[in-house]
């Protein structure tokens, strides 16, 4: 009994650990640039923070419609046609700059979120900045997101992971000479518009590498990718990618946007108070990324089984998948429970922000369990390519329990709310309760999902 599940649990990790260390750099990206905003100046931590919020809105929908890519090129290459899948990387490629065109609009032109935020005129002349920068990286991040989900749909999540890590290692000096200036190169001091130029430069030379790596490594050979340039769009195949990435980018626009959204209205209390929430959505963020991995490992295989007709390996690959994700993330709840304050330390040594923040901490290792739940259940889902009820799903728990939940817990209260629940922790309980609520229907959803694909598939067994 236990030979099966070593090995189950062996192909995911393999799977996994590159995603993990890939997706741990990416979010070193943000995490370099929140401690060195945060000896900048707190307006520049403020703006930061809802600039933030601001650019993931935009460009975590997008990427979500761009990953579409995975579970149909994991089908593909699980039934054993790499030319096809070679030639959803093109069309891909040509949904990501359609998208980072109406993306980069937003950016350009934020006045409905400033609208929300209300910012001072301090921190908004820094936003705007910041943002401007962002909407000259989104195209090139956009990409990447392409040439991710194409590599770990076909099992070569190190391809990725290596030009992550890379590009962080870059990032963090280029950060630090930007955010702080380089006096003797007469490099004046740019605040948190440096960060944003920085990620503009750094995603650029990443995506001009991935774009060499397609080229002239053999591996890619029998997915017939190089040519002159991108193949015409295929209007059967780009509608293919839509139908089930809309719904994808939905689902986890609504997902961020229920949780970047907290920073919006946050920032309406005061700087403090978003500094503090920038550290623990911080901290949620880079938890995230070990279930994300596993996630993602997950995904793949259950969807290359689907494509080889083998559900039964699909459903115990599943099982084995959130039975891992869940264990680990209990363990890290546990440890930043326990660790909140030198944790919080870390991040700052402001001790007006570390008194809001520290608590926050507590509720960010609740949602971290929940969000491994439920990330890993839409994964699996996505795997089966059933995207659309999962957005439904999200959409009631985490606009209306977390967001509007939040909201009311904040803003209006009731007399039996605590009073630390008037500032950002309230908002932190109702996103938890959210992402609870997710969890639980996305879990039915694919339980359902698994069982029903196994009984459809006996009969033909059976014969």
């Amino acid at each position: 009994m236990n030979g099966p599940r070593i090995r189950d649990l062996r192909r995911i990790l393999a799977l996994a650990w590159p995603v993990f260390v890939g997706q741990l750099a990416v979010v070193g990206f943000s995490t370099v640039d929140t401690l060195l905003v945060a000896r900048s100046s707190p307006q520049d931590l403020a703006a930061m923070s809802v600039g933030a919020a601001i650019y993931v809105t935009v460009f975590i929908g997008m990427m979500g419609v761009v990953l579409a890519i995975g579970p149909i090129v994991g089908q593909l290459f699980g039934a054993g046609n790499p030319v096809q899948a070679g030639r959803q990387l093109h069309q891909a490629a040509w949904i990501a700059i359609g998208l980072s065109a109406l993306g980069a609009l937003v950016l350009l032109f934020p006045q409905p979120f400033l609208a929300l935020a209300q910012a001072p005129a301090e921190v908004e002349a820094r936003l705007r900045g910041y943002l401007q920068a962002l909407a000259v990286a989104l195209p090139a991040a956009l990409l990447m997101q392409a040439y991710r989900g194409f590599n770990t749909a076909i099992s070569r999540p190190k391809a990725v992971m290596v030009l992550q890590v890379s590009a962080l290692v870059v990032k963090a000096p280029l950060s630090a000479i930007l955010v702080f200036g380089w006096p003797g190169a007469g490099l004046p001091a740019m605040g948190v518009l440096g960060c944003g130029v920085a990620t503009a430069v750094v995603m650029w030379l990443q995506a001009a590498v991935a774009l060499t790596v397609l080229r002239r490594d053999r591996f890619y050979a029998p997915f017939q990718l190089t040519g002159r340039g991108l193949h015409v769009p295929d209007r059967r195949a780009i509608g293919e990618q839509l139908r089930l990435g809309v719904p994808m980018g939905l689902s986890i626009m609504v997902e961020v946007t229920g949780f970047s959204f907290m920073a919006v209205f946050i920032a309406r209390l005061g700087v403090t108070a978003a500094a503090a929430h920038q550290i623990a959505a911080n901290l949620a963020a880079l938890l995230f990324m070990m279930p994300l991995a596993l996630s993602s490992a997950t995904m793949t295989l259950v969807a290359q089984r689907v494509g080889a007709g083998d559900p039964v390996d699909a459903r115990r690959l599943a099982r084995r998948g959130m039975q891992l994700g869940v264990s680990l993330a209990a363990t890290m709840a546990l440890l930043l429970w326990a660790l909140r304050d030198p944790v919080a330390a870390v991040y700052t040594d402001d001790a007006a922000v570390m008194a809001v923040a520290v608590p926050l901490l507590t509720w960010v290792a609740l949602f971290h369990v929940a969000d491994a739940v439920q990330a890993m259940a839409a994964f699996v889902l996505r795997a089966f390519r059933i995207a659309t009820l999962p957005m439904l799903i999200y959409a009631g728990a985490l606009w209306g329990v977390g967001l509007g939940g939040g909201w009311w817990l904040v803003f209006v209260g009731g007399p039996s709310a605590p009073a630390t629940w008037r500032g950002p922790e309230g908002y932190w309980v109702a996103a938890t309760a959210g992402l609870v609520v997710a969890a639980v229907g996305l879990v039915v959803l694919q339980t359902r999902t698994t069982r029903r694909a196994v009984s459809s598939a006996q009969p033909a067994t059976a014969g």
